[in-house]
């Protein structure tokens, strides 16, 4: 967590995570189970540059807590938003 106690979630709304699925992202803030919200941090990024690297698999991209998902889904990103706040 960051030093504000808070989850950071980084979203890429690059061109290609766009295309590839991040646009299915964009309401992920409201998706954020009540009970988490107050302990999320939510940035929108229009580039993380990590689909120039093969390492990171496929777009799009999301960073939690500087965590790189690949392939990232609402289902993923909740998952890892909530193995973060309960460890």
């Amino acid at each position: 967590m960051e030093e504000s106690g808070k989850v950071s979630l980084d979203l890429c709304f690059g061109t290609t995570c766009f295309v590839m699925g991040a646009s299915k992202l964009q309401e992920i803030e409201s998706l954020i189970p009540p009970q988490y919200r107050d302990k999320v941090e939510v940035k929108a990024h229009t580039c993380l540059d990590l689909c120039k690297n093969a390492t990171y698999m496929k777009a799009p991209f999301v960073k939690v807590d500087g965590e790189i998902i690949s392939e990232a889904t609402v289902e993923k990103v909740l998952k890892a938003i909530e193995s973060k706040i309960n460890g």
